[in-house]
């Protein structure tokens, strides 16, 4: 489990608005970019080449 301390400073490292954590997927998304970044061993990846992109019809909430 990610620091709920943590969660509350990150930021995407791109346009750096808010994340959304989910905890299923287990990575920290960004609705404005549509990017998924993975959380491996309860720390979150924040490189943009490690992230998943959203396809257009999953639901970003």
């Amino acid at each position: 489990m990610v620091d709920p301390r943590l969660l509350e400073i990150l930021v995407c490292p791109l346009c750096k608005g808010p994340l959304v954590h989910r905890k299923e997927g287990k990575e920290l998304v960004c609705k404005a970019d549509r990017l998924g970044f993975p959380i491996r061993d309860a720390i979150p990846v924040m490189l943009e080449e490690e992230a998943r992109k959203l396809p257009p019809e999953e639901e970003v909430a």
